[in-house]
């Protein structure tokens, strides 16, 4: 299985804190050299593990704001 690589480009803010310190964040994320998407994850303190999370285009975050409001 191939080595995924991240590159946190933009924080944008924490949803919520666990109690063992993780942080589900919302953050501009490139996914192997692939242009930046929207990520919605569980990321352990010093972003070095993650948990599953979703991605989501420009459109679908601005399709998802839409239905939110």
């Amino acid at each position: 299985m191939a080595d995924i690589t991240f590159e946190i480009v933009e924080e944008l803010g924490v949803l919520s804190t666990s109690a063992k310190g993780w942080t589900k964040e919302l953050n501009l994320v490139s996914w192997n050299g692939r242009p930046p998407k929207y990520d919605i994850r569980e990321w352990s303190p010093g972003h070095e593990k993650m948990g599953k999370g979703l991605t989501f285009s420009e459109e679908e975050m601005a399709a998802l704001a839409t239905l939110l409001k």
